[in-house]
């Protein structure tokens, strides 16, 4: 994570960190300082020197006297609760000092990108495939093209702009969760059978950032099916309901627990900020249980992929410490759940409402779950 960005000398300095100690400072854009990782440091002190030549005369040319500045910047980490002190000196005088919290963490976005390293499989490299592609904007109108085209030919037209609608509205959850944490956003992009894509510079510093900006989508998609289950109760026109049923079970297949879907990146970031064997012990049993509730409903494709992607949050767990994200906190940690829990169960449950209604159609949704 950026744990501080100030100017010192006219140039940028940058310290970047992890819990575990490790450090690394950049000055004018160029490593100047590291420090090993220990997790029992707290207090770290950056020393680096600049040289360069001062012509005394002021006559030009090569000669002069070399000038030794020497620079020092001191960190105090306190992580749980979050509080940082810093003081900048130069050649011995503070030229400037101050500190940072949370929320000022929180509401930051790191200067360059800092890329995790992650395991690559078809859906992640079907992302990277999109990401490649995402400066020509003519993909944008390509791809909403065949998304039209696509659900056209499954439903119809009408139905086909209307669920288009439906995960630009996924979608905007993300991007407004982005604008909140003052994160630049790069669009939205349809994805013809797999949904949508919003995106933004990826620059985030917490890992309250990543499950806010993750489950917003879901949360959107969760409040537009109600809607429609509201408007098919008043009207009985069954065009909303289909919109609810499809919407529900597009939003679920998003909180899947595999990455790159908001799913995985949720509870990653849950069982992550678990820093005891205890709590991976206790989100292991919670997973377990979520696979034996979905083959005891008979929901055999939701258990199976449950499995598969909390399975592979365990055996990443290890490199928690590794990330440059800070963690959740307890209460963090209880938040996520219980937001992502309601979530799911209240998609779930308008995919029941609709099974419930006799028609094969709406019925669909949850024969899929159940396959």
């Amino acid at each position: 994570m950026e744990l501080l960005k100030l100017e010192l000398l006219g140039r940028p300095l940058r310290v970047e960190g992890t819990m575990s100690g490790w450090q690394r400072l950049y000055w004018d854009h160029q490593v100047v300082s590291e420090i090993s990782a220990s997790a029992s440091q707290e207090e770290a002190q950056h020393v680096f020197e600049l040289r360069g030549r001062v012509d005394a005369n002021n006559e030009g040319g090569d000669g002069g006297i070399e000038e030794v500045i020497r620079c020092s910047v001191s960190l105090t980490v306190n992580w749980q609760p979050f509080e940082l002190s810093y003081h900048v000196t130069v050649n011995d005088q503070v030229v400037e000092e101050g500190g940072r919290s949370l929320s000022e963490l929180e509401h930051s976005t790191p200067s360059e990108i800092v890329p995790e390293k992650r395991k690559v499989g078809v859906v992640g490299l079907a992302s990277l495939g999109l990401k490649l592609l995402k400066s020509a904007k003519v993909i944008k109108v390509v791809f909403a093209g065949a998304s039209v085209a696509a659900y056209s030919w499954l439903f119809s037209l009408q139905f086909a702009l209307a669920l288009i609608a439906c995960l630009v509205f996924h979608e905007y959850g993300h991007i407004r969760a982005m604008k909140y944490f003052g994160m630049k956003t790069k669009g939205i992009y349809l994805i013809p059978f797999m949904g949508g894509l919003a995106l933004g510079d990826n620059k985030i510093n917490t890992r309250w950032q990543d499950v806010v900006i993750s489950i917003m989508g879901p949360s959107f998609g969760l409040f537009l099916s109600l809607a429609f289950l509201v408007a098919y109760v008043v009207t009985g026109e069954i065009f909303f309901a289909g919109l609810a049923a499809f919407n529900a079970l597009l939003n679920l297949f998003n909180l899947l627990p595999i990455l790159p879907l908001d799913g995985g990146h949720i509870l990653k970031s849950i069982s992550f900020s678990m820093d005891s064997k205890i709590g991976i012990v206790l989100c292991a049993a919670g997973a377990a249980l979520g696979v034996f509730l979905s083959y005891q409903l008979g929901l055999a494709l939701l258990g199976f992929l449950l499995l598969i992607g909390s399975v592979e949050i365990l055996v990443e767990w290890r490199s928690r410490h590794e990330s440059r994200l800070f963690p959740l906190d307890r209460y963090g940690q209880l938040f996520s759940i219980a937001w992502y829990l309601v979530t799911v169960a209240g998609l779930v449950a308008v995919l029941w409402y609709f099974a419930g209604t006799g028609d094969a159609m709406l019925g669909l949704p949850l024969k899929v779950l159940q396959s």
